[in-house]
């Protein structure tokens, strides 16, 4: 049933949970899925168990990798939905799929909001320990015009959304964070890497200050939305200020879109198409 949460055991499969209001997962990721098929659905399963291993280390990595077939069998192989997968730590460790539909697609552009705090996370690696601090800030870029909050290290590095990974462009060099970085791995932006590397063009790691973004074209990146321009910055005042977008963007959004988009018949382990 849409928008149900199911619970995982080796003997009954994925059955309806009990619990309603279940407590906080250590882990969660999540993906999109657009009549059956999913985009780099293995690297979401390698960075769940990778997730699992170090927050809930009680749970076999092979009793996951099960999980993780269930989930691939469930998949629906019509309309849109946006699954999410879960993993609970404690006494009684466990995994559950919230079975969800997805959201209506929103704008293909972002406003993105700088607030006046740097990161907040306690485990920035992982999805699922910050889930609550990461919605708040999102409410508060909400409640100043904008649809995500930027994330910034102490001394002004930037390092990604609330909910997406941050990209920009120097001339024609596609920039990340540097890998020194405490970030999420990003599935996405993974594969735009690949799709630049297709393309032939360069991949910067860099360490980029927060004052030089709203001079570049900035792109954000995540499973639901793909990839969408910055189109403006609201400082931490309020105020808007205009974003650099160009016509580039629009084709590296389609191409992230449809390349590499397979049947959700893949197997976790392998690898993605490249």
């Amino acid at each position: 049933m849409p928008d149900s949460r199911l619970v995982w055991s080796e003997r009954s499969g994925l059955t309806p949970a009990a619990d309603r209001r279940p407590d906080e997962p250590a882990v969660v990721d999540s993906w999109l899925v657009a009549e059956g098929r999913v985009r780099d659905l293995p690297l979401h399963g390698q960075r769940f168990l990778r997730a699992c291993a170090d927050l809930v280390p009680e749970l076999p990595p092979a009793t996951v990798h099960r999980f993780l077939e269930a989930v691939r069998l469930w998949l629906p192989p019509r309309g849109r939905w946006f699954p999410r997968i879960e993993a609970y730590g404690g006494p009684e460790p466990r995994l559950a799929l919230w079975a969800r539909t997805a959201p209506a697609s929103g704008a293909g552009e972002v406003r993105l909001w700088i607030p006046p705090d740097p990161d907040p996370r306690t485990r920035p690696a992982v999805k699922g320990p910050d889930l609550r601090v990461l919605a708040a800030l999102r409410e508060r870029a909400k409640a100043v015009g904008a649809d995500d909050a930027v994330l910034y290290e102490s001394g002004g590095t930037v390092l990604e959304t609330a909910h997406s990974a941050l990209v920009w462009w120097r001339g024609d060099e596609l920039c990340v964070p540097d890998a020194g970085l405490t970030v999420l791995p990003s599935v996405t932006r993974t594969h735009l890497e690949r799709l630049a590397e297709c393309w032939r063009f360069a991949v910067r790691q860099e360490k980029a200050d927060l004052s030089e973004l709203p001079g570049l074209e900035t792109w954000t990146l995540n499973a639901l939305h793909g990839l969408r321009p910055v189109r403006a910055w609201i400082g931490a005042d309020g105020r808007p200020a205009p974003a650099k977008v160009t016509a580039r963007a629009a084709d590296w959004r389609r191409a992230v879109r449809h390349r590499a988009v397979l049947p959700a018949f893949n197997l976790w382990e392998l690898p993605c198409a490249h």
